[in-house]
């Protein structure tokens, strides 16, 4: 035996091979395993994006943000690599800008209130630039 190899000398060493040696023998088990049914397959009613690592979709599932716009182009692109690669990750966090910018562009789109706090700070903006330019 190489002198590397032996550690007896070294107190505890290796007390995880003997279950004798193991300090909480007395009270060590094993916790029973929880008998679970599988849950009822949630039904589909908008697409649902799921990894390439896993073969169908799990049992339940989010579908308060389907995949929408040019943002849920992304995603699909984003889902078509694996959850290893950085490109999907770096496509998914590209998709959640773009579709925040999606959600802001619809909101001017559907809320008077909304475009009328774009005008004034649009119109605050161009004053400061005006203001800023004037002094220089």
């Amino acid at each position: 035996m190489n002198t590397y190899d032996d550690h007896s000398h070294i107190p505890d060493w290796g007390a995880d091979l003997d279950r004798a040696n193991r300090p909480g023998v007395p009270m060590e088990h094993m916790p029973p395993q929880a008998e679970r049914e599988q849950p009822e397959q949630q039904p589909r009613t908008v697409e649902i994006l799921h990894s390439t690592e896993r073969e169908g979709i799990t049992p339940v599932f989010g579908t308060s943000v389907p995949p929408r716009g040019l943002s849920g182009r992304i995603r699909r692109k984003a889902f078509r690599h694996s959850e290893n690669d950085m490109r999907h990750w770096m496509m998914l966090l590209m998709a959640d800008r773009v579709d925040a910018a999606e959600g802001l562009v619809e909101d001017l789109r559907q809320s008077p209130r909304a475009r009328t706090a774009v005008v004034i700070g649009v119109c605050a903006v161009a004053a400061c630039w005006a203001f800023r330019r004037a002094r220089m």
